[in-house]
């Protein structure tokens, strides 16, 4: 299930790499992987802890060198365009860095002076509304070293945010955060999509992709094991039917002969992959045989049985 779905043209494209791979002597971190990230989209980068998705980011953004493959950041090839793209970029990758003696005020004024590429006229207006956004005007004049976690995810954010971008990239940004602060964070990413930018959101919560994300990609041990719509994902996910009964033995021989698979028997329930049977002919079987059923339901799997499926790991579902 490594791609499905075609990638759109390279053109609708804002994150496009090829056999993209990443080695550090023997070990194989990332696994030539086929990214299609496409413009406008929320893109939920998504995986277990240690599954690839930091060093795919740093090599996306040029902070890495691929061992193999090629990528494109907005249609150009990186890192021979990375000074004509990464102004357009937004980032925040593994946790912020700011001088700690700073207000979280002033190091914004300190990054924001050593981008060429903005009117110095504007500072001020932009870094105020960047504070706001985030949610930390009242403590712009604190010392970023009193910050707490939360405050210093919310203050990269804002940096990524200094000037408009038509792309940002942010791993695991809600880390550290209360849940009146992941929410705003979540309500932040939304409203950035919704103005036209495309957001790249590397996660382990299958909360925040089921909240902000239209596209999701799946990594495993280095390798993109899915990459879809995310409506597309759930989709294809296989439904599984429930049966309630004092006889799951022979409940479940039924549903065997029916060709139902995966089967899961306990003391007073089966449970199966439905395939292709009919749920009408399914009860109508078990009804025939003699088995006696006390309830029936057939159960759509939720994200966590979907990526589960596709990993053989669980994921963090808070959040």
């Amino acid at each position: 299930m490594t791609d499905s779905t075609a990638p759109p043209p390279a053109t609708d494209l804002a994150i496009a790499s090829s056999g993209l791979t990443k080695r550090f002597g023997r070990q194989v971190a990332v696994d030539a992987i086929d990214l299609a990230v496409p413009r406008g989209a929320v893109f939920g980068f998504l995986g277990p802890n240690g599954s690839g998705k930091t060093t795919t980011i740093r090599m996306l953004l040029g902070l890495v060198r691929p061992t193999a493959g090629t990528h494109e950041l907005l249609g150009l090839p990186m890192p021979r365009g990375a000074g004509a793209v990464l102004p357009r970029v937004g980032s925040l990758v593994e946790g912020p860095a700011f001088h700690p003696y700073l207000s979280g005020l002033n190091n914004l004024r300190r990054l924001d002076a050593a981008d060429r590429t903005v009117d110095p006229s504007t500072s001020e207006i932009r870094i105020h509304s960047a504070l706001e956004r985030v949610g930390l005007l009242a403590a712009a004049g604190k010392r970023y070293r009193a910050y707490s976690l939360g405050m210093r995810q919310r203050l990269a954010i804002a940096a990524g945010l200094l000037s408009p971008r038509e792309l940002l990239i942010l791993d695991e940004p809600t880390n550290g955060l209360d849940p009146q602060g992941t929410r705003e964070v979540r309500s932040l990413i939304t409203a950035v999509a919704a103005e036209g930018a495309t957001v790249m959101l590397s996660t382990h919560l299958l909360s925040e992709v089921e909240q902000v994300c239209t596209h999701v990609g799946v990594m495993h041990r280095g390798r993109l094991v899915a990459q879809a719509p995310l409506e597309m994902l759930r989709a294809e996910a296989m439904p599984r039917v429930r049966v309630e009964t004092d006889r799951p033995a022979d409940a479940a021989k039924v549903l065997r002969e029916l060709g139902l698979s995966e089967l899961d028997e306990q003391a007073t329930t089966v449970t199966a992959l439905l395939g292709g049977a009919a749920p009408e002919k399914v009860v109508a079987t078990l009804v025939y045989e003699g088995v006696p059923v006390r309830g029936f339901g057939v159960v759509a799997p939720d994200l966590e049985d979907l990526f589960v499926s596709l990993t053989g790991e669980g994921f963090d579902v808070s959040g």
